[in-house]
This record gives C-alpha cells, sequence and structure tokens, in this order.
C-alpha cells in the first residue's frame, strides 16, 4: 500500500512537472488533425476522432486520408503520437523506479 501512494502521489508531481511538454505535443496533433480534417473535408469531431486514432497508432482504418498532403501530416501524426506516448512511459517508468526506492 506504501508503493501505491508514492507512486500515485509521484506520478502526478511528475507529470504536473511535464505539463507545458505534454501540452504541446497534444496541442501540435490537434492541430495537425484539423488541417487534415480541413483538407478532407471532414467534420471537427470525425478529425479529432481520426486524430487520436492515429496519433494512439491504433489505426482502425475506418477513416484515411486520400489527398497526398493530409497524408503527410498523417505521418507527423503518428511520429508525435509515439513521442507523445513514449513520454508518459518514460514518466510512469521514473515513477515506479522512485517509489520503489521510497518503499
Amino acid at each position: 500500500m506504501d508503493f501505491t501512494l508514492h507512486f500515485i502521489k509521484l506520478f502526478f508531481i511528475y507529470i504536473y512537472i511535464c505539463l507545458p511538454l505534454l501540452f504541446g505535443f497534444l496541442s501540435i496533433i490537434l492541430i495537425l488533425g484539423q488541417i487534415v480534417g480541413r483538407i478532407e473535408k471532414w467534420g471537427v469531431f470525425d478529425a479529432c476522432y481520426w486524430t487520436f486514432i492515429t496519433a494512439l497508432t491504433i489505426g482502425y482504418g475506418d477513416m484515411k486520408p486520400e489527398q497526398k498532403s493530409a497524408r503527410v501530416f498523417s505521418i507527423l501524426i503518428g511520429l508525435m503520437g509515439i513521442i507523445f506516448t513514449g513520454l508518459i512511459v518514460a514518466i510512469t517508468i521514473a515513477t515506479a523506479t522512485k517509489a520503489f526506492e521510497l518503499s
């Protein structure tokens, strides 16, 4: 139980410290997604849906960009999503390591 409390406390502290970086990546991902949505003439919700599916590398395949410029942006969204996910994983690992040391 001690480990869990340390982990949760440290996790939120580390997320708070990295919040500007995480918010920056998330903003870039959303902006690029809306650009693709405008190029492909999708609605705002559909563009957000597609953006998160692409950024999280889930890729259902129900929506896909047809224009070449939109495909280039989709590659950038995928790369930014991998970096964003990697940051979350790195924060989680650092938190678990520190929580083990404190327990």
